[in-house]
């Protein structure tokens, strides 16, 4: 359904040290640097985090979340410490989500920038 997904960020280099530390749980490599701009290779597409293409500041979209598979829930877990010990703010600690499909295991982020991300696993419990 989507090629790739990014997020406006008015520290490329700072969210790059985030992302990073929260792709790492995941699965997913370090981002690749493309100056004004990161991005990260997933089986199911692209992420790419950077400055605004029309040369505004970067906000982050109210009601928005971008949502990352983890395979499990020690990935959330890790997901959600990397991402507070890098600059993040909590927004939903790890846990099970009853609303969630199969109250599935997930945690809520913002990043630097405010935008806000989770992480989701299914759990056969």
């Amino acid at each position: 359904m989507f090629t790739h997904i990014m997020l406006g960020s008015n520290d490329p280099q700072r969210a790059k040290q985030f992302y990073d530390a929260v792709m790492a749980p995941l699965g997913v490599g370090p981002g690749f640097d493309a100056g004004t701009r990161i991005f990260y290779r997933g089986p199911g597409g692209a992420f790419g985090v950077g400055t605004p293409a029309d040369g505004r500041p970067a906000s982050h979209a109210n009601g928005g979340t971008v949502g990352f598979a983890a395979p499990d829930a020690a990935a959330v877990d890790a997901f959600h410490a990397a991402g507070i010990a890098n600059g993040g703010t909590c927004e939903g600690p790890p846990g099970r989500r009853a609303n969630a499909p199969g109250k599935a295991y997930g945690a809520y982020l913002r990043d630097p920038d405010g935008n806000k991300i989770c992480a989701f696993a299914k759990v056969t419990e």
